[in-house]
């Protein structure tokens, strides 16, 4: 099950609460902040591995009061929250968390925490990926390491026109960063104004002519009812088939048919994902193997610093919730 168990009594304390922290998919979650208060007071158990089968994670976590979920890796609807009959805290990281039905946690009087966030490590990611595909650092790498040699030309970013989907705390500094490099910057969402986007250095447009323009379109919305697929065949239709679409938002941003469909008929230059419909990305997906697609396995906030202020975080949450139970 990829499950190790820590917990000693002391203090007074009864092990009776227990706390389980899932898909710690490096096992870094107990180095990554000092949780030896809660081992006092608490058995934790961290599992490394993901269980996407709803029936499969109710069995697993029905044992535990807190779930310490990261960011939307393990969705918690309501069809699982009802069959959790000891769950009482839900210790989520990042501010807000849509895999999680609140409204469901309410109703079974289930507390759910969040934690500080910092979006550096993902506008980092996403130049990355915006520069790792015009310069084919993936194709290259591997020639080089098969022994041969030089088998692509890139392309220089200065000049070009960078498309910004949203313009909200990652979208402007990404708009700034494009700007920096030399690039044209034009941008476009639904409630976005003239002024806000020249603040940021970027040109706003219409929808339409942010992709008709765009040598790389980069997505920065969050995921709802209006931004759900608004990237679709009509608009990849309207790109030059040498532009790139870069997603490091959310996966259902993008209709994954859709891009599926320009990358196979090559009707887009390519795409840099590290974001998808269902995550971890099945094995057999064809996104793992088409050539023009770099995807990375949403690794945009898995970064050192953006870690430790997650699970210290979370632990403090915790610690704050069983002294308060314990007050109770």
């Amino acid at each position: 099950m990829g499950a190790s168990r820590y917990g000693t009594a002391d203090c007074g304390y009864v092990l009776d609460v227990k706390i389980a922290i899932v898909d710690d998919y490096q096992d870094v979650a107990l180095a990554m902040a000092d949780w030896s208060a809660l081992e006092r007071r608490a058995e934790i158990t961290v599992f490394a591995d993901h269980l996407a089968d709803q029936d499969d994670l109710v069995n697993r976590l029905e044992s535990f009061d807190v779930v310490c979920v990261m960011r939307e890796r393990t969705p918690l609807p309501r069809e699982v929250i009802e069959r959790l009959p000891r769950l009482k805290l839900i210790a989520s990281t990042g501010p807000g968390n849509a895999s999680i039905d609140y409204d469901a946690a309410a109703d079974c009087d289930v507390v759910v925490t969040d934690t500080g966030y910092d979006p550096t490590s993902t506008v980092e990611l996403t130049w990355a990926l915006i520069m790792a595909s015009a310069r084919h650092l993936v194709d290259e790498c591997g020639s080089v390491r098969a022994g041969g040699w030089q088998t692509t030309v890139g392309r220089q970013l200065r000049g070009q026109t960078l498309g910004v989907l949203g313009l909200g705390n990652i979208g402007t500094e990404i708009a700034r960063i494009g700007a920096t490099f030399g690039m044209n910057v034009v941008a476009w969402s639904q409630n976005l104004d003239a002024a806000t986007a020249e603040e940021a250095g970027a040109t706003l447009v219409s929808k339409d002519e942010l992709f008709r323009q765009s040598d790389t379109l980069t997505v920065h919305l969050k995921l709802g009812d209006r931004s759900r697929g608004l990237v679709g065949a009509d608009e990849l239709a309207l790109m030059k088939p040498t532009s790139w679409v870069v997603n490091t938002s959310r996966g259902p941003i993008v209709d994954e048919a859709a891009l599926i469909e320009a990358l196979t008929t090559r009707s887009i230059g390519g795409a840099a994902l590290d974001v998808f419909d269902t995550e971890p990305l099945p094995t057999d997906h064809p996104l793992r193997s088409l050539p023009n697609a770099l995807v990375t396995p949403h690794i945009g906030y898995v970064e050192e610093e953006l870690y430790r202020t997650f699970y210290g975080d979370a632990v403090a949450r915790i610690t704050e919730w069983l002294d308060n139970t314990t007050e109770d």
